[in-house]
């Protein structure tokens, strides 16, 4: 299919075309292929398998450039099997590009995250996700600076004066917008791990109107 086929609604213009221009299709999988095994043998709950099957026709086999953290994040959207107990039922989001110590996981209410025994939701929303790499992609693209924090440093970091960019649906992961800078903030792999000095922000100084925003909602620049 065309890239431009099956972006899924209510994504920001950003987010579109970001898909647009780095992503790509892989194939959707059939789930309900596995329905019945997974029912029968596993004695998943139905609406457990209606949740991963919603998941992969929206989001199924979409292939974005990798995440600048996470070594890259997953390699192409593909739901899993679901497991639980409840309420935390989780399902796998998509294979590791390498070798890693957690899972791409959906949470029970959506929320995209980490999963290794434990599991610590990044983003509310796999939109969120998928928004956050956007706006990766655009900031470090217009940034006239780049600046990255490690550890403690982290904490440090004043946000006074800054706003939450509501789009990413930040949880352990969050971007913030300021008069010129960006900033995102990366705690998921420091949760997940227990090891604070894995926490990162990213600073993204320089920007005019279009470096803080891109595209707004119309496709235009905002003003």
């Amino acid at each position: 299919m065309s890239i431009n086929e099956g972006i899924p609604e209510g994504l920001t213009r950003r987010a579109q075309y970001f898909i647009g221009c780095h992503g790509y299709w892989t194939g959707r999988g059939d789930v309900e292929r596995s329905r019945a095994f997974w029912g029968l043998e596993h004695g998943i709950p139905g609406g457990q398998i209606d949740r991963v099957a919603a998941f992969e026709a929206v989001w199924g086999g979409l292939a974005l450039s990798p995440s600048p953290h996470y070594d890259g994040g997953p390699r192409a959207f593909r739901g899993g099997v679901p497991e639980g107990p409840a309420p935390d039922w989780l399902f796998d989001a998509g294979a590791q590009r390498t070798a890693l110590p957690y899972s791409f996981v959906v949470g029970p209410n959506g929320e995209f995250g980490l999963e290794a025994g434990e599991w610590v939701p990044l983003h509310a929303s796999v939109e969120g996700w998928v928004e956050a790499l956007a706006l990766a992609d655009h900031a470090r693209r217009c940034a006239r600076t780049t600046t990255v924090l490690t550890g403690a440093a982290v904490d440090d970091l004043e946000l006074d004066g800054f706003e939450v960019v509501p789009e990413v649906a930040g949880l352990a992961d969050a971007w913030w917008r300021g008069t010129d800078s960006l900033v995102a903030v990366y705690r998921g792999e420091a949760e997940i791990m227990e090891s604070p000095r894995c926490q990162t922000a990213t600073i993204y100084a320089g920007l005019d109107s279009w470096g803080l925003r891109g595209l707004d909602d119309f496709g235009t620049p905002s003003k």
